[in-house]
């Protein structure tokens, strides 16, 4: 056993215990480590916009190189500022709907290529029934068949509309408990990783 001697080896193992004490219960350590970490990235995250955002891409182009047409995007993100200012909070609503219907235009059609026409290409591949995956394609087929059927609301689920309906519900599950288990697990390897960051860099337990 050879306990470190760095000190921010020592703030990050206390830390890291003031965290999982609130597995016994909520307490002051817990709360100390949570405002720490949220008052630390919220720090972080104004310098780091400051430097990588607003300053090379707007103050430097704007007022040194003299691209005035990013006067626009600086008066809607001004508006933003002015929900703090409760009688003039309707400015920032003009700024908002620009930004989600900008961000909606952009980001709603790699989103349906991704989530359901590649979903929808990978359900058309053709069959063959002499290999592994030939098989598996149809089970796929079918699965995302009677997943669909399940959100079919038009008809009573009824006989075979029911009975698919009945087997959609199994893929589904199936494909939540995979992504709750996938989750599960990176929370344990996270876990994990600070026991091995106790053990090995604080108390030198383990080598």
């Amino acid at each position: 056993m050879h306990i470190s001697s760095n000190i921010g080896i020592w703030v990050a193992a206390f830390l890291t215990l003031f965290v999982y004490s609130f597995l016994y219960k909520d307490n002051p350590f817990y709360k100390f480590a949570e405002h720490l970490v949220i008052g630390l990235a919220g720090g972080y995250y104004v310098v780091t916009m400051w430097f990588q955002i607003v300053k090379p891409k707007l103050i430097i182009p704007l007022f040194q190189q003299g691209h005035l047409v990013l006067i626009f995007p600086m008066i809607l993100g001004l508006f933003m500022w002015a929900r703090y200012v409760p009688k003039y909070s309707w400015i920032s609503r003009w700024a908002i709907a620009f930004y989600l219907g900008t961000a909606s235009g952009l980001g709603i059609p790699p989103i349906m290529h991704t989530l359901i026409i590649r979903q929808i290409q990978a359900t058309m591949l053709p069959v063959n029934f002499h290999s592994y995956q030939g098989w598996m394609s149809l089970f796929i087929i079918f699965g995302v068949l009677t997943s669909l059927i399940y959100f079919f609301f038009s008809a009573e689920h009824k006989g075979v509309l029911g009975v698919s309906a009945k087997i959609g519900i199994w893929f589904i599950m199936i494909g939540f408990g995979a992504t709750f288990g996938y989750t599960v697990m990176s929370r344990i390897s996270l876990l994990i990783g600070r026991v091995q960051f106790l053990m090995t860099d604080w108390l030198g337990i383990l080598h």
